[in-house]
């Protein structure tokens, strides 16, 4: 046979390519430290061994972490799918007030007190004004949510119309109700509802002023098509404390063109489909009892005259005097 060429380095055995690999510095190794008792580790070439056999059983529950259970009391529930919309001043008193305008046509914003109705302007501002008997907890904030008023139209969300919200960039764009005048606002979507409510903190009024003002803007005509599509809607004005609602004040909104006019014209049709009141008859048996009576008195009363003749003078006094006795 023909021997066997020499192969090239890059081809050598695989045994000759270990023995080129080189170990790691001996100090990468880890060693005993001083807190460790001495006499647990034993120097065996150049490691180090603990001089004790492991157990023979592995505990399968040392990867387990206790969960500790969360109280009842502080889980808050999902919120209801029909939101509350009676009033409630609770303890402190909640009042809401609104600035008299009238019903000009120039009015941007005008509040109804007959019809606990306020009409406004697209994205113009409307002032509120907030009362309290007391201060409330530090953290109080004040919560607009828009819902519809009617039965059939409650379990909707109130949302802007598709062509208002593709003119408005802002990352809230789809919320109806803004709070204007304040970098503090803040937007929620209930995850479970799926409504759109803004917050702003408490402010306590300023000196001089038992009122705190509040500046909301509507930003979608009730009319609008794909969105509010002329169904009525409420604001809901809660006062709120960490989940907790202190007050709650509830009033029907409606979005124009011409608020004042508009305010005009419901007034007055309240007006005249709410019933006459009807007028009081007089008691006609005590008055007919009365005119009797009287009459009586008055026949009694009555003078008679008769015409007599000198002839029969004497026989009319005899004749007189019987008919006197008659009565």
């Amino acid at each position: 046979m023909d021997p066997v060429p020499d192969l090239p380095e890059s081809q050598g055995s695989f045994q000759e390519l270990w023995e080129t690999v080189s170990y790691p510095p001996l100090e990468t190794l880890s060693l005993p430290t001083a807190n460790e008792p001495t006499g647990s580790w034993v120097a065996t070439g150049d490691m180090f061994l603990l001089d004790q056999d492991l157990s023979g059983t592995f505990d399968d529950k040392i990867f387990d972490i206790p969960i500790e259970p969360v109280p009842t009391n502080e889980v808050n529930p999902p919120p209801t799918t029909v939101p509350v919309t009676t009033d409630y001043p609770g303890s402190y008193e909640l009042e809401l007030r609104f600035q008299k305008s009238g019903t000009a046509k120039s009015v941007t914003s005008t509040y109804s007190e007959t019809l606990n109705k306020l009409y406004c302007q697209l994205a113009k501002t409307s002032p509120i004004e907030v009362r309290v008997s007391k201060e409330p907890p530090k953290g109080a904030i004040l919560r607009a949510t828009a819902v519809y008023k009617k039965t059939e139209h409650v379990a909707d969300v109130v949302r802007r119309c598709p062509h208002h919200q593709n003119e408005d960039s802002v990352e809230h764009r789809s919320h109806l109700i803004r709070v204007e005048g304040s970098q503090l606002a803040q937007y929620f979507e209930d995850p479970y509802t799926k409504r759109q409510s803004v917050t702003v903190p408490y402010e306590p009024p300023q000196p001089g002023s038992e009122m705190t003002t509040i500046l909301l803007s509507y930003m979608c005509n009730s009319s609008c098509m794909g969105g509010m599509n002329r169904r009525p809607i409420l604001t809901i004005l809660t006062l709120e404390t960490e989940g907790l609602v202190l007050g709650r004040r509830c009033f029907e909104v409606r979005i124009c063109a011409c608020p004042g006019r508009d305010r005009k014209t419901e007034e007055e049709s309240r007006q005249k489909t709410q019933p006459k009141k009807r007028k009081v008859t007089p008691n006609t048996s005590s008055s007919k009892r009365k005119k009797s009576h009287s009459s009586g008195e008055e026949d009694n009363k009555e003078v008679f005259h008769f015409e007599v003749s000198e002839k029969r003078k004497c026989g009319c006094t005899e004749m007189i005097s019987d008919l006197m006795t008659c009565f």
